[in-house]
């Protein structure tokens, strides 16, 4: 069994080439991802600390050329007074024919990769094929890696970065500038959203951070963070100008935005058209017209991550 390091995640994958697994794995409808395992850790039930589990298979399995895996994620709240992340995963590849593992990969990278190329291959789908102005909202762990992932499908002309600490966004901005990418720091979020073709959003608001007034006619909005209903980074209005997609059936009742305009009435289930799968089948046109606004919520999916390790494995397999 195979021990993957984050940085060999890197090297073994670029983000187009994520991307593209991606979109051959949710096309073909070829792995099954049930619902996902929610432990409360410890005495006190949900005081404590919470285990994840997040399975997913081949359709194939058992059978030659399938996999199971398992992300396994845990939220330790108390960490942060050890000098810990709060956040703590693996990945765990195994023979879909005879269960043997195969490896065990580092689940916070694989997590930031997959997650950056779900957005980035909606937004392929999505977003005007013109689109060259890129807004990153949030400045978090996360950003670096959308930044990117969006880059690979929509080469940017201009990359601006918000976020609520300043400091946070040139840092981020300095970053993808030494990469080659055409970041600059903002500061002023209104324009910035008026200015940008795509908006790319990875905070942890509580309140609503895009609003539906900002939006102009043939803008993307790709919605990553607000993963607990308390939680938006878009007002309602936002929800009902745009076109609204969702990575997985499960947005329709979990994290915030969608789920919450729907538990508030304000969006109906039949108003979200489709999800990323049916995009990818070409079950779903997705943008109908280069004026229309369209929106992207993820709140993350198993099949994914089983996608993402699969890249992985293979691309190590062949090197």
């Amino acid at each position: 069994m195979r021990l993957v390091t984050a940085d060999e995640i890197d090297r073994a994958l670029d983000e187009r080439s994520l991307v593209e697994a991606l979109r051959r794995a949710l096309a073909s409808g070829s792995f099954v991802a049930p619902t996902r395992h929610h432990h409360h850790v410890g005495p006190e039930g949900g005081a404590g600390a919470v285990h994840l589990l997040m399975p997913a298979w081949s359709a194939g399995a058992p059978g030659p050329g399938a996999y199971v895996g398992t992300k396994i994620v845990d939220v330790f709240p108390g960490n942060g007074a050890l000098g810990l992340p709060a956040v703590m995963g693996a990945y765990v590849l195994q023979s879909g024919e005879t269960g043997a593992p195969l490896a065990v990969i580092d689940g916070t990278r694989l997590t930031h990769r997959r997650t950056a190329a779900v957005s980035a291959l909606a937004a392929d789908l999505l977003a005007r094929p013109d689109a060259s102005r890129l807004l990153m909202v949030g400045a978090g762990a996360l950003a670096p890696f959308l930044a990117r992932a969006h880059a690979a499908v929509r080469p940017p002309s201009h990359i601006a970065v918000w976020n609520h600490r300043p400091a946070g966004a040139e840092r981020l901005a300095a970053a993808l500038r030494a990469e080659g990418l055409p970041a600059e720091a903002v500061t002023g979020l209104e324009a910035a959203v008026r200015a940008a073709d795509t908006v790319c959003c990875a905070t942890l608001s509580t309140a609503p951070l895009i609003r539906g007034d900002w939006l102009a006619p043939g803008q993307h909005v790709d919605l990553v963070g607000a993963f607990t209903m308390a939680m938006r980074e878009a007002d309602d209005a936002a929800l009902l100008r745009a076109r609204v997609f969702i990575d997985t059936p499960a947005a329709l009742t979990e994290g915030g935005d969608v789920a919450a305009a729907i538990r508030g009435g304000v969006l109906r289930e039949a108003d979200v058209l489709a999800d990323l799968a049916a995009l990818c089948r070409g079950a779903h046109p997705g943008r109908g017209g280069a004026g229309e606004i369209t929106l992207f919520k993820a709140v993350g999916t198993a099949v994914a991550d089983l996608a993402a390790a699969v890249a992985v494995w293979d691309a190590l397999s062949a090197a």
